[in-house]
């Protein structure tokens, strides 16, 4: 079973904060099966009513270094989308290399 563990940092992480984020995350398994374990990392870049979040989502995935994706901005959920965006190029891009006989030719 894959775990998902949202983290806060100069952050509440609220319950529905909780389940836009793992619900995101969760599709990422559709574009890669070997995933073992996600964290995604919540923060208020700075303690000011105004500023951006941060987004750090880490990706444990079988034989392979984790995968990380950053992504910033000022609206929480729209980072969280950004961040999982990101991160499902990345799969999909790995995945791709793993596929024998990957070299794309013209043609």
């Amino acid at each position: 079973m894959m775990r998902i563990d949202v983290v806060g940092r100069n952050i509440e992480v609220t319950d529905a904060i909780r389940t836009h984020a793992v619900g995101k995350v969760e599709k990422l398994t559709k574009y890669y099966d070997a995933i073992q374990q996600i964290v995604v990392t919540l923060a208020k870049e700075d303690r000011h009513h105004t500023g951006d979040f941060g987004v750090e989502i880490r990706i444990d995935v079988e034989r392979h270094e984790d995968f990380i994706v950053n992504a910033k901005g000022p609206d929480l959920y729209a980072v969280i989308d950004d961040a999982v965006h990101k991160g499902v190029r990345q799969l999909t891009d790995h995945k791709e290399r793993l596929k024998p006989g990957h070299h794309r030719t013209g043609g």
